[in-house]
């Protein structure tokens, strides 16, 4: 940990941040961890799909939208297609998500549009 020399001794600096950081992750359940991992690792295959659609700044926010919105199980199933090609079904599972009005309410009250059926 990066420490200071002060005139009355050593002084360790970060010290606080990482209180409230472990402060956090404390308060974080294992669920809502796992769900969080789960929706960044469905990101990497949802937004090359809605890229396809939008520009770059569009297909993140989007992208943030459907998974989101996705249930677990729906997560786990995009996860499925990490390291390849979304196929037809990703495709279909994803533009699902879209669909459903949580993912609609995100993307309206982002002023984004909607993504293609």
């Amino acid at each position: 940990m990066p420490c200071r020399r002060t005139g009355h001794g050593v002084k360790m600096r970060g010290a606080g941040f990482i209180f409230v950081a472990l402060s956090a992750l404390a308060a974080c359940s294992p669920q809502d961890v796992a769900r969080q991992v789960s929706a960044r690792t469905a990101a990497t295959v949802v937004y090359p799909v809605v890229n396809q659609y939008m520009p770059g700044p569009q297909a993140s926010a989007v992208t943030n939208c459907i998974t989101t919105a996705a249930t677990q199980g729906q997560l786990e199933a995009l996860m499925r297609d990490v390291g390849t090609r979304a196929g037809t079904d990703t495709e279909r599972n994803i533009r699902t998500i879209a669909a459903s009005p949580d993912a609609q309410a995100c993307l309206a009250a982002q002023g984004l549009p909607g993504f293609p059926a």
